[in-house]
């Protein structure tokens, strides 16, 4: 396995929903060695200050550790697992996936039940069922079998998928690639820095709790007090059946793309303008797309203090928010070459240039 495939499968294998990044911090920790200054906010976000020009403008590269996931919220007393769903999840992804919960004790693997077809009625076979009813069947017969297992309340929980390359090598199946995806980017870019010149301050940020509400970049931002930030985030690939254009236009294997617009952020146009140029100018093919729901990390950096010019950088991703993902390596090799040339570009006067 090469050292990216190795990087990106660490990643996503790592068992990280929001309020439970610690393995994926771990992870990212261990390869970051040597990059610059590691640091902790308070609220678990991860900062590396890599140092190029100390008194150029501060610049913010951010991806969220936390994948959507669910936790233990209680045992029946026939040992079946009860969970409160962490981040957004549509019913009719969840049901007969496996899952695997992480415990003081260790992993512990299960299946999300659902009842066979045979004894559906009619009506039933055309509703979805609610998230609240659903359980988890750990393959114990009482509450006291899985308390040994070490089973508890509070316990996370993630959907249990490997990391391999398809039928076409470029195309991947993970899980979490939302958002590992930006993890990668600022352990590429920050790893291509060291001992490189930039006329800037690169704070690398691996940020939390993400997918409940953007709460790391919020608490990281005012950390930083950055002057120009990119938020390292998945699109929504528009290229399956079901999927119109009108509704995400993106394509795996086309480049990375500029969001003109999500649930969050309208970009600072100077800055996106200043990415098409880059990435023409680097021979790097990017599409444009936009998010109408939900939003990023950028929508809490923006915001920091009197105002942070940001935009979003990603690539479009199938089957986001679910069990598993499926991506373009290309697409992300093309960001993080993106993210690397405006990184270089990005000096006192560029960045005074972006103000309003």
């Amino acid at each position: 396995m090469d050292e990216e495939m190795r990087l990106v499968t660490e990643l996503c294998q790592a068992h990280g929903p929001s309020g439970y990044e610690e393995p994926v911090r771990a992870v990212m920790r261990r390869w970051l060695e040597g990059c610059g200054e590691i640091s902790q906010d308070r609220l678990g976000s991860l900062i590396v200050r890599a140092t190029g020009d100390e008194s150029g403008p501060k610049v913010m590269l951010a991806g969220h550790m936390d994948e959507v996931g669910f936790m233990v919220s209680r045992i029946d007393d026939n040992g079946f697992v009860y969970f409160q769903t962490i981040g957004g999840w549509w019913e009719q992804v969840m049901l007969a996936q496996r899952v695997e919960i992480r415990t003081e004790r260790g992993m512990v693997h299960g299946v999300i039940g659902s009842k066979p077809p045979h004894v559906l009625d009619a009506d039933e076979r055309k509703k979805i069922v609610d998230k609240r009813k659903m359980f988890i069947d750990v393959g114990v017969a009482s509450r006291e079998q899985a308390e040994a297992l070490g089973i508890q309340p509070g316990d996370p929980v993630t959907p249990l998928c490997p990391t391999e390359r398809l039928g076409n090598p470029d195309f991947v199946l993970a899980k979490a690639w939302d958002n590992r995806y930006g993890c990668a980017v600022v352990t590429e870019v920050l790893r291509g820095l060291r001992g490189a010149a930039h006329p800037n301050v690169v704070y690398g940020v691996a940020t939390v709790q993400e997918e409940v509400g953007l709460r790391g970049a919020r608490t990281a931002a005012q950390t930083i007090m950055p002057d120009v930030a990119f938020s390292l985030d998945v699109g929504i690939a528009g290229d399956t059946p079901g999927v119109e254009s009108s509704e995400a236009e993106a394509r795996l294997g086309k480049g990375p793309a500029i969001l003109i617009y999500d649930g969050s952020l309208i970009p600072n146009q100077p800055l996106r303008k200043l990415a098409l140029e880059v990435a023409k100018s680097e021979g790097i093919p990017v599409q444009q797309d936009l998010v109408r729901a939900g939003g990023t990390d950028g929508g809490a950096i923006h915001l920091t203090g009197s105002g942070v010019p940001s935009l979003v950088i990603s690539v479009p991703t199938r089957y986001i928010h679910s069990s598993a993902a499926v991506f373009s390596l290309s697409d992300y090799r093309g960001a993080v070459r993106l993210v690397s040339a405006l990184v270089r570009r990005l000096d006192r006067e560029t960045v005074a240039s972006l103000a309003g």
